[in-house]
């Protein structure tokens, strides 16, 4: 077993770093129209010291990194922290999450840096329907980049479509349809509920509906290090996969990942409050030894689960002295999506 056992038995072996929290879209789901608070440049972790991060994090035997933001290509010189990070011994991927916007002019720099593959969010395949919901966004952009993606050797490309009733679920089918003739691995993900939204679509219903068109049939992931169950449709190229935080009672029994946020506050869990802020100590010359201990400790405080489905993240600390070591501030922050990394 790779990576860094946590308290449950997990391996422990992902690290997924989000570059910046400034995004050129406006999803409907992730901020509200003017956008959200954003912090400062000096606040935001330099190249040299995500660099550092990683060389500690893959010391305790995390080897798989993914660049998240906000959307990290709006975020200049993303291929040379992709170069900075594939020469870290010890890792042995580094991917990147976006929205696609942006990525026909940097897949094939990307790609030359070292980078592996790339998962792409799409939530409708309608122009105008793409509008609303990133309120900025160009459908025909996210294609294009989809396409330059898979010519630049990024494979296998992921298309990340958060259901939302009433709003998108309409488009199953055609979603479904899309990895039958192309090579595309579409997932379904389960809306989270951060604000006590009920309209998300459960997994079970979605692969219902798209028994219409055939038989889902188990497959193999197609690479990658997330928790997705895949399927393919009878003589389909590419693959359907689902990802199920709501409805899967073990579903963070699989997890294996722990969260880098732009300015530098390490987080066990997307789901809790919880989080050790290394941008301090790497700005106080911390030593190598410092920081390789407290990603052992946010290894090791990794909670069980979430409880989403009680209405809330992860249960206050009954240690409060332990919470303010851990967040360095009595309390982690409440950030939205965009501000912790996709």
């Amino acid at each position: 077993m790779t990576g860094a056992p946590d308290s449950c038995g997990r391996s422990i072996n992902y690290l997924r770093v989000s570059v910046t929290d400034r995004c050129n879209l406006r999803c409907i789901y992730c901020m509200p129209p003017s956008g959200v608070p954003l912090l400062r440049q000096s606040d935001i972790l330099s190249y040299e010291e995500i660099g550092t991060v990683v060389r500690a994090t893959a010391e305790v035997g995390i080897n798989k990194i993914r660049l998240t933001g906000g959307e990290p290509l709006v975020r200049a010189q993303l291929p040379r922290l992709v170069e900075m990070l594939c020469e870290v011994q010890g890792v042995e991927e580094v991917s990147l999450t976006t929205n696609g916007t942006l990525l026909s002019r940097h897949a094939l720099e990307l790609k030359q840096a070292g980078l592996t593959r790339v998962n792409i969010s799409l939530d409708t395949l309608r122009a105008d329907r793409y509008r609303g919901i990133t309120r900025l966004g160009e459908l025909t952009a996210v294609l294009h980049g989809i396409e330059t993606a898979q010519e630049a050797g990024l494979h296998p490309v992921k298309i990340n479509v958060v259901l939302i009733r009433g709003v998108n679920d309409d488009e199953v089918l055609d979603f479904a349809a899309m990895t039958v003739d192309r090579e595309w691995h579409v997932r379904f993900i389960e809306r989270m509920p951060f604000n006590g939204e009920v309209d998300f679509v459960p997994t079970s219903e979605v692969q219902q509906r798209i028994g219409v068109l055939g038989k889902l049939e188990p497959r193999v992931a197609p690479t990658g290090n997330g928790p997705a169950a895949y399927y393919r449709l009878p003589g389909a190229r590419g693959t359907i996969g689902f990802i199920t935080p709501l409805t899967e009672p073990a579903f963070c029994s699989r997890c294996n990942r722990l969260r880098l946020t732009p300015d530098g506050k390490l987080r066990p869990c997307l789901l809790g409050e919880a989080e050790i802020d290394l941008r301090r100590l790497l700005r106080n010359n911390a030593s190598p030894e410092t920081l390789r201990r407290l990603v052992q400790q946010a290894v090791a405080s990794k909670p069980q689960r979430h409880h989403l489905e009680a209405g809330r993240t992860n249960p206050p600390d009954a240690d409060p002295e332990r919470s303010r070591r851990t967040t360095g501030e009595g309390g982690g922050p409440k950030r939205r999506m965009s501000q912790i990394g996709g």
